[in-house]
């Protein structure tokens, strides 16, 4: 599985990385969507449309989105099994919409959570309170 993701955004870095660690058989592939080749590399996503929700393309080709990526590439790494949960019918309504709350303000979410931290082409950082970046 290939996801695409907002690498500028500190939460979503952060899960990210968990991701990757958990990823001990290598079967998940990261890319940043600010990348400077990204376009170049994958002219087949639209970079603007995928920075307003998650995106990821299977082994098969077939492109998944927001709640569904996070679901399934928690599950091919072997971890979070709960979070089928929310893919239940009624309850996958309300996490859906959630998702999207999440997705439109994730920078303002991010920084009102982690008000010491930067990112920059998928990098994360905390600010130290002398760290004038």
């Amino acid at each position: 599985m290939i996801i695409f993701y907002d690498g500028n955004c500190p939460l979503c870095s952060i899960e990210m990385q968990q991701l990757k660690h958990a990823d001990i058989h290598q079967k998940i592939i990261l890319e940043d969507l600010n990348a400077l080749d990204f376009s170049l590399r994958y002219p087949s996503i639209d970079v603007n449309q995928a920075m307003t929700y998650l995106q990821a393309q299977t082994l098969s080709g077939e492109m998944i989105y927001g709640l569904d990526v996070t679901c399934q590439a928690w599950e091919i790494v072997g971890k979070h099994r709960w979070l089928k949960l929310i893919r239940l019918p009624i309850i996958c309504l309300f996490a859906d919409l959630g998702y999207r709350f999440f997705a439109k303000y994730r920078h303002s979410i991010s920084k009102f959570l982690m008000p010491n931290s930067s990112c920059s082409n998928g990098q994360c950082h905390r600010k130290l309170k002398s760290d004038k970046r």
